[in-house]
């Protein structure tokens, strides 16, 4: 059926018939045309964020607690720029999200004209892939294949920056052009030999483990991932942006590997006879040295993305494709081994895990002047608002401390910022994700100096009625480089005091965005303050946590170091070089 109408009016009817529900921006000259038609649409809600990098943070949030593609829109200029951030965390945590920006008139792009950016150029490095619109005719397309390119093989974030012009431009509208991308094509069925080489492998090893990346999430695949696990008894070890794929009170687990991971699960790696890896990239944090990562362990690595496989650390099995479907004929091959009389002993290998798991357990210190330590705090969040929350971090010492802390028992239920590592992120993520999940609790996990680069999106938070709860880890300092001072720089703290823990007064400043602001100063006083907290859910929650404010994150290996170097505290490393 042809319908009369303009290119902006072309492009909501678009995102209404891909199924967008949700999308937040902020409207400006280039992106005007678009918002008109918004105004009637009776499917999409808008969000008006208070600045365009809630808008992308915001849109990763719905994406993560939902699974589908979320959508920010900007305009062009300073608006499209303010979004490069959240699209390129998007692209290092493989992201679905379609951003939408407005672009000067076609017949002025490359003249300089007023708010003009080459955002489609910008973004060429750090976006799936990336479209500049000039033709109405071609928005509704461009639009459906901008969905499909970031919700299927690896997910990432996607660019459709639109022509002024075009969406002011009046033309024949007609529903239903196919998509014309001859060279995407993802691979998701794994290779059956690579598969049944694999599972010969695990038969054969004697100190194997599951190396489960966040592709194992994006996948779904946790059930038959728990499946794969306990048919082998192999140990499992989950990344930052894994955690809740494989429950962390599971026997099994080892916990998160890496800079601060628990020294049971970076010993695993270490001293593991086969490594492999779903859905995982073997990015440095993890690996540490990579020269000396892992020195005796072969490697079956599979992933989505070819271009992961063999980039960091050569697989000796390569397998290409989906992990939910990688794990599933992974599972049947192994099953095959075993009907044909084939079986594994890791007997020895547990005693050696298990002994790393009792000697080095997580565990802080209580300040002796008896101020708040920051790890309690969370550890007790994590009790009280329990499994079934949703939990949302920014990036540093408080980021840590949530993956070390609380106990994750479903794929899903930790969101952060992994590899980009972008402070500001939890306010607006956690906005998406309560926008996303509205019968979730969603916790914001956040530090005093991520807090303040984007605390104004509680104002939107407030105004649209979305009551997310955040934990404020208070220590009036950018925490993890403070502790990067304290272990590397002598102690010479150069511009990480955020100057008191009083200013800003963000009780005050929860009071003055429309939200309950609570302060705690003791042990004594946490619960209570969480329980309320829990209790109220009709306005945002801002709870000022006054921390010890030299705290540090331990276990730690230091950047560049090896792994072998793990402190599980100041001075203490495992000897494992004496270790069978």
């Amino acid at each position: 059926m042809t319908e009369q109408m303009t290119g902006a009016q072309a492009l909501v009817r678009a995102l209404e018939n891909v199924g967008v529900d949700t999308m937040f921006g902020i409207p400006g000259g280039a992106i005007l045309p678009a918002y008109d038609p918004i105004y009637d649409s009776q499917k999409l809600r808008h969000i008006l964020v208070r600045h365009e990098q809630g808008a992308g943070h915001a849109a990763q949030g719905y994406a993560q607690a939902t699974g589908r593609v979320g959508v920010c829109m900007a305009t062009s200029g300073p608006g499209a720029t303010n979004l490069v951030t959240p699209i390129a965390d998007a692209y290092m945590d493989s992201v679905p999200m379609v951003a939408i920006t407005g672009q000067v008139a076609s017949k002025a792009i490359g003249t300089d004209a007023f708010q003009e950016a080459d955002i489609s150029g910008i973004t060429l490095p750090i976006t799936k892939h990336n479209f500049l619109v000039t033709d109405p005719r071609e928005i509704a397309r461009t639009i459906v294949e901008a969905f499909h390119i970031a919700g299927t093989g690896r997910p990432g974030p996607v660019l459709v920056d639109i022509a002024k012009d075009a969406l002011q431009a009046k033309f024949d509208f007609v529903w239903g052009e196919e998509m014309r991308l001859p060279g995407y094509r993802p691979v998701t069925r794994p290779h059956s030999k690579q598969v049944r080489e694999a599972a010969r492998l695990i038969m054969d090893a004697k100190r194997p483990v599951l190396y489960v990346g966040g592709g194992v999430i994006k996948a779904r695949a946790s059930n038959e991932l728990r499946a794969l696990a306990e048919l082998t008894g192999a140990p499992v070890v989950t990344t930052l942006m894994a955690l809740g794929s494989f429950p962390d009170g599971h026997p099994q687990h080892m916990g998160m590997p890496g800079m601060h991971g628990t020294v049971g699960a970076v010993g695993a790696l270490q001293k593991a006879d086969l490594i492999v890896a779903l859905g995982a990239r073997f990015d440095d944090r993890v690996t540490g040295n990579l020269d000396s990562f892992a020195p005796h362990a072969a490697i079956v690595h599979a992933d989505i993305d070819p271009a992961e496989i063999s980039k960091n650390r050569h697989a000796d099995v390569p397998i290409v494709g989906d992990a939910r479907e990688v794990i599933t004929d992974l599972v049947a091959a192994i099953q095959a081994e075993q009907a044909a009389g084939r079986t594994a002993d890791y007997a020895a290998w547990w005693q050696q895990l298990n002994a790393w798991k009792e000697t080095y357990a997580l565990g802080y210190d209580t300040p002796p002047n008896g101020e708040l330590a920051p790890q309690y705090v969370i550890e007790r969040l994590g009790k009280i608002a329990g499994p079934d929350a949703l939990y949302c971090a920014g990036v540093g010492q408080h980021q840590m401390w949530a993956s070390q802390f609380i106990n994750y028992e479903q794929p899903g239920s930790f969101i952060n910022s992994g590899g980009a590592g972008t402070m500001g992120y939890a306010v607006p993520a956690a906005m998406g994700a309560k926008v996303g999940a509205p019968d979730k609790t969603v916790w914001a996990i956040d530090g005093d100096g991520c807090f303040q680069m984007t605390n104004q999106e509680l104002v939107t938070c407030a105004i649209e009625g979305i009551p997310i709860k955040i934990a404020l880890i208070n220590n009036g300092n950018l925490g993890m480089v403070r502790q990067w001072q304290t272990l590397f720089y002598d102690g010479r703290y150069s511009n990480t005091k955020l100057h008191s823990k009083r200013i800003p007064d963000f009780v005050k400043l929860a009071d003055a965005y429309g939200c309950e602001g609570l302060r705690v100063e003791r042990a004594e006083e946490v619960d209570a303050a969480i329980e309320k907290a829990m209790a109220i859910n009709d306005r945002p929650v801002v709870i000022d946590f006054v921390v010890h404010d030299d705290a540090m994150v331990w276990p730690m290996v230091a950047a560049g170091s090896s792994n072998d170097d793990i402190n599980y505290a100041r001075d203490l490393a495992p000897k494992w070089e004496h270790e069978d």
